[in-house]
């Protein structure tokens, strides 16, 4: 393999999390479907209460999202710990729009955006002028719930404080082991005292499918109809393992990997955010392209004009545009084609010492409101993989991913400093609670789902949803196109396979391809 430089992906994305993961993966009791429990029947049985969803706005987004009057949105009762239902409990925000022709109406349509951290109040808020008058708004009544710790959900996750999370942007990466271990304790120690560590316990996703089933039941559906996009994939594949018979119809977008080898998995997204910017760099060279017009040299230029950062930030009004901010800007833009105009424009200002373009594409990747706020969603999601993996414990195990990486990738470059120490995840006050594994579906009555998967997805690359979609024996639908995520975003033939599907339970003969 060439050796190419490849720091704005792997030094922002999976490595991190997954260098510092073990990588040995089987499902921890041996079957994740529930046993029946005392004290489940009052949240099973329980009757949701509707009303207006301001009061549930949480930030800025959701004070937006939430103004419509064509939305209702409730508290879901959910256990904290599902071990011990007559112990405390807790509320999942839900929000809804009911089908626009109930006479002919199939059910609830349960949409998960991802993260971990996104809300799905927020999101199908916002997806509904578009699909309010499409047969999935006609047929469906419209559910986003904010999983346990989102949110509008009660208690949320919190870390760091938005100053914190500010000050977090401006230090310089290029420190050593030590100190950015002392800087994760510290931060693991701020979730702990502020969250709860009971609550840190339980917000993995085996306690948010056991959320989403009594979520099907609170909304009186036998079956559950599910759309889950990126980690919303997760998500239904757990549920589907969990609860097969309680499965309608499911269409996973943007699959997360399922295979046991996260190390080798993490080396391919690596790579196929490289692979992405390759393709902006080709675009970008036909323009007034600040990283020059040789695709094979665009990283070194990139490189170049970001580096001048670590030393100095440029000022942005009140704030400052800091070289990590640069880099994760880029990596928002990798998302999908459609951003890569305000990447030239933000890498045209870079070169004339401006930054506002690229820090509003870090803040828009890191959920920084104009008001200085955050949505926690960066909280929500290290929370999340710290509940879902094993973590890395000694640094032996973390240089041998380490190593590893370099060896799939060929690129001595790809692992920075920051990536040899232990990450927050080495220092959780809990044990994790799942492992991601291949899906363990024998005999158990599952029907047959749609995969969605996009063939220039960076953050999600497409041999996941390939592996995702043979894993459950499920229908694979390719989408050939630059971005992360595919169904519902404009593309016909996409849209039509997946209504069609989710509607009237009609799958392409075999799989196809858009």
């Amino acid at each position: 393999m060439t050796k190419r430089r490849s720091r704005v992906t792997a030094a922002l994305f999976a490595l991190i999390v997954v260098l510092s993961t073990s990588t040995s993966y089987a499902q921890i009791d041996g079957s994740p479907r529930p046993v029946a429990q005392r004290g489940m029947d009052r949240f099973y049985k329980q009757v949701l209460s509707w009303g207006k969803c301001q009061p549930y706005a949480v930030d800025e987004r959701s004070r937006t999202a939430f103004g419509r009057g064509d939305v209702q949105c409730a508290r879901l009762e959910v256990p904290l710990d599902y071990a011990k239902p007559d112990g405390r409990a807790i509320s999942v925000g839900v929000l809804r729009h009911v089908a626009s022709e109930p006479q002919r109406r199939v059910g609830s349509l349960i949409v998960n955006p991802g993260g971990p951290g996104g809300s799905g109040m927020v999101y199908v808020a916002n997806m509904i002028e578009q699909q309010q008058n499409s047969a999935i708004g006609k047929r469906f009544d419209l559910v986003g719930f904010d999983p346990r710790g989102v949110g509008a959900s009660e208690p949320r996750v919190q870390c760091l404080t938005d100053a914190e999370r500010d000050e977090q942007r401006l230090r310089n990466k290029d420190v050593g082991a030590d100190e950015t271990e002392a800087q994760n304790k510290d931060y693991v120690k701020k979730c702990s005292e502020r969250t709860g560590v009971d609550v840190l316990a339980n917000v993995g996703t085996r306690d948010v499918v056991r959320d989403v089933d009594v979520l099907r039941a609170a909304l009186g559906d036998q079956k559950l109809t599910y759309l889950g996009y990126s980690y919303g994939t997760r998500i239904g594949t757990l549920y589907a393992e969990t609860f097969p018979k309680n499965v309608r119809a499911m269409v996973l977008d943007g699959a997360v990997a399922v295979k046991q080898d996260k190390v080798a998995d993490a080396a391919r997204q690596a790579q196929a955010f490289q692979d992405a910017f390759q393709r902006f760099a080709a675009w970008c060279a036909q323009r007034d392209c600040p990283i020059g017009t040789d695709v094979s040299l665009a990283q070194n230029r990139l490189d170049i004009l970001t580096d001048a950062l670590k030393q100095k930030p440029i000022q942005v009004k009140d704030r400052k545009l800091s070289h990590s901010d640069a880099r994760t800007a880029t990596v928002q833009a990798l998302y999908t084609d459609r951003l890569w105009d305000t990447l030239l424009k933000g890498l045209q200002e870079l070169r004339q010492n401006k930054g506002d373009t690229l820090l509003q594409l870090a803040d828009q990747y890191l959920g920084r409101f104009a008001d200085g706020s955050y949505s926690r969603i960066q909280d929500a999601f290290v929370a999340v993989r710290c509940m879902d993996e094993p973590p890395v414990k000694d640094r032996a195990e973390l240089e041998a991913n380490r190593r590893r990486v370099l060896e799939i990738l060929g690129n001595e470059d790809a692992v920075q400093t920051d990536e040899r120490a232990l990450g927050p995840c080495a220092f959780w006050p809990a044990p994790h609670t799942s492992e991601p594994h291949p899906p363990q579906l024998q005999g158990q009555g599952l029907p047959q789902v749609l995969v969605v998967s996009t063939t220039g997805d960076p953050a999600t690359p497409y041999q996941s949803g390939v592996d995702l979609a043979s894993a459950l024996r499920a229908r694979l639908l390719t989408y050939k196109g630059n971005q992360h995520t595919a169904f519902l975003h404009n593309i016909q033939c996409v849209d039509q396979v997946g209504t069609t599907y989710l509607a009237d339970l009609r799958l392409p003969e075999s799989d196809s391809t858009c």
